[in-house]
């Protein structure tokens, strides 16, 4: 099976932060999303509670509003997949393309 490049954008604080840990736990970032991945494909859905019975105490879904403010902050709320992989491009180009 060949394998694909998978990206994704955030902020160097979280991604320092998610790297300190997986160390700490005798991994690498890389290995932990594959891992995440594998555990949405083997729970056929997301892998940690996502219930609606106590949104304001959810982290899942604290999350997910915590991205969507950062996106919307950032102004690439509403940025089609052209645009993204226009500035995808453009990152590689310029040799600013994040670890992941």
């Amino acid at each position: 099976m060949a394998n694909t490049l998978v990206q994704f954008r955030t902020d160097e604080a979280t991604r320092i932060k998610a790297i300190q840990i997986c160390e700490q736990l005798g991994i690498d970032l890389q290995t932990y999303m594959r891992m995440c991945i594998s555990r949405l494909i083997s729970e056929n859905g997301i892998p940690f509670s996502m219930k609606l019975n106590d949104v304001q105490k959810n982290k899942g879904i604290l999350a997910l509003r915590q991205m969507g403010k950062i996106s919307e902050e950032k102004g690439n709320s509403e940025m089609t997949l052209d645009e993204i992989n226009d500035e995808i491009a453009k990152a590689r180009k310029d040799g600013s393309a994040g670890a992941l």
